[in-house]
């Protein structure tokens, strides 16, 4: 059998970052500068300068409420997403966590690396308590819209005047999740009285 005709085997993997070497984080750069480009989202509408970045990403390690997912795609940094913790003085709201600025970069998708990425961030809200994952996304993220509904997030809102992209107003859509204790599955069920 040919090259050509054999399946290529990648590895992928989904870690927690809590340092970023030169090397990753210049792999981190470029695949936030291709999701951008692409029209991914991540909150910014236009390339960034590689400094810009490295500043934006070194900010985010020292954020205590934040953590930090890369996911690899052969050893690379090809995407990441963000876990944001809710801030102590809101009791409240003490259960539920944020799912923010996820993406993979246009060049590493079509391996399922989202799913795990997403799956990992889950994992890992629910492992510290967290009994429901919120996240928001514009409505020009078809893509993401579809990889968040298929993973059972739902749509609880649309914000109609949610961000400016190329000088017009764009929608947003409001998601949630509820996760299962410890397994950062849905459980499809109200939250209890734990």
């Amino acid at each position: 059998m040919s090259q050509a005709g054999r399946a290529v085997a990648h590895s992928m993997a989904v870690e927690i970052a809590t340092s970023l070497d030169p090397h990753d984080l210049e792999d981190l750069c470029e695949a936030t500068n291709a999701a951008i480009i692409e029209g991914g989202g991540f909150g910014w509408i236009g390339s960034q300068d590689r400094a810009a970045l490295a500043r934006h990403f070194r900010g985010v390690l020292l954020v205590p409420d934040r953590t930090l997912f890369l996911a690899r795609l052969d050893g690379v940094v090809v995407g990441s997403a963000q876990l944001v913790r809710p801030p102590r003085n809101n009791e409240a709201q003490a259960f539920a966590a944020q799912l923010t600025h996820a993406y993979i970069a246009p060049y590493a998708r079509g391996f399922g690396l989202a799913r795990r990425l997403v799956a990992r961030v889950e994992e890992h809200a629910a492992a510290m308590g967290f009994r429901v994952l919120n996240l928001d996304v514009r409505e020009t993220q078809a893509g993401a819209i579809a990889l968040f509904e298929s993973l059972g997030y739902v749509r609880w809102g649309t914000h109609p005047a949610y961000a400016r992209v190329d000088g017009r107003t764009v929608a947003g859509h409001h998601y949630y999740k509820l996760l299962e204790p410890g397994r950062g599955r849905a459980t499809g069920t109200l939250i209890g009285p734990n």
